[in-house]
């Protein structure tokens, strides 16, 4: 038995969701003739309130594509110092749009309202000038955190009164809603773009779709081109997209309460410096700094699993769609070993 802990993108399809894509219709999604992604893309606009969707490789680009909608070259994004955009995205922010990120110091990948008018640049011409605020929901480095809501509305009062576009990078939107009983309408009428993952905890092998209403997505579609993210007939991959909607969202609270269970037993752990709050499906914890990060590593992976490590003696642990209750007991037994 093999246990990998190291993301929620490992997972593999399900046969009903096997099924569902090799009985696609499919066409060429670059003339937008693929009925499968049409709907998709229609579904998923509908659910958050918007007006347009578009259909993404993945959720970098996804991103990506919705910084160059919102900036131009030379504007900040504020964002969190945790950020998957400056973090993770190679750099593309720059490479991309050349654009640069403010950094807010916040606490688990979240900030407050009040932080976000602090890294306000003055309207002067030898600053460069701030045009989109970005937060992250759950946040990845953050242990999968969950906004308040109520803070993000503040926020989006502050990007309203200041001109400023609100992003959200929703790669696991679908375990704060879960976790937080919120709804996708909500975070529609707040946020003008958000990125959304299909192959995270939905167990997609592919996809990420962006959603927004017309006036900002109408220069999408030649920024993914750009990009290289045009797909001929893709909808084999929309179709595990539309069957992931229907069948693993409410299932997300099964990998929240594994998640929390690692996290009990990793508390009672001699060895462990810290755990942080687990909200969702992502462990984070600290080794103590006597104990060598890399042999407990090994010695996991030498019972066949696999987790991984963040630096600095702290690692993670991503529960998901593949990991069964036997996979659950096996870990926790060999947690307390």
């Amino acid at each position: 038995m093999t246990i990998d802990l190291r993301s929620d993108t490992v997972t593999k399809p399900t046969k009903g969701m096997l099924d569902a894509m090799m009985q696609a219709k499919v066409g060429d999604d670059v003339f937008r003739e693929d009925p499968t992604v049409n709907e998709l893309e229609k579904r998923i606009a509908n659910m958050f309130g918007k007006s347009d969707a578009l259909f993404f490789p993945s959720g970098t680009m996804a991103n990506q594509t919705a910084l160059k909608l919102h900036t131009n070259p030379g504007d900040q994004v504020i964002c969190d110092k945790y950020a998957h955009i400056y973090n993770y995205e190679s750099g593309g922010a720059s490479f991309n749009s050349g654009i640069s990120c403010k950094l807010i110091d916040g606490n688990r990948g979240m900030f407050k309202a009040a932080q976000v008018l602090e890294a306000i640049n003055p309207d002067a011409y030898y600053y460069s000038q701030t045009s989109l605020v970005e937060i992250e929901n759950t946040t990845n480095k953050g242990g999968g955190a969950c906004w308040d809501f109520n803070e993000i509305e503040t926020i989006k009062t502050l990007c309203d009164e200041n001109n400023l576009g609100f992003h959200l990078d929703g790669a696991r939107i679908w375990n704060a809603l879960v976790s937080k009983n919120e709804t996708t309408q909500q975070y529609g009428n707040v946020f003008d773009t958000i990125s959304v993952c299909l192959s995270k905890g939905l167990g997609c092998p592919i996809g990420s779709v962006l959603v927004g209403d017309s006036e900002i997505m109408k220069k999408a579609i030649r920024i993914r081109k750009i990009f290289g993210g045009n797909m001929r007939q893709a909808g084999y991959l929309a179709a595990a997209g539309l069957y992931a909607l229907d069948n693993h969202i409410e299932r997300l609270s099964e990998d929240h309460k594994k998640a929390k269970g690692i996290g009990e037993t990793l508390t009672k752990l001699s060895i462990i410096k810290t755990v942080e709050p687990v909200e969702t499906n992502i462990v984070i914890f600290q080794l103590n700094p006597d104990v060598n990060e890399t042999a407990f590593v090994q010695k996991l992976a030498d019972k066949n699993i696999y987790i991984i490590s963040m630096g600095s003696n702290k690692l993670r642990m991503v529960t998901h769609l593949d990991y069964t209750d036997a996979m659950h007991d096996k870990l926790l037994s060999a947690l307390l070993e």
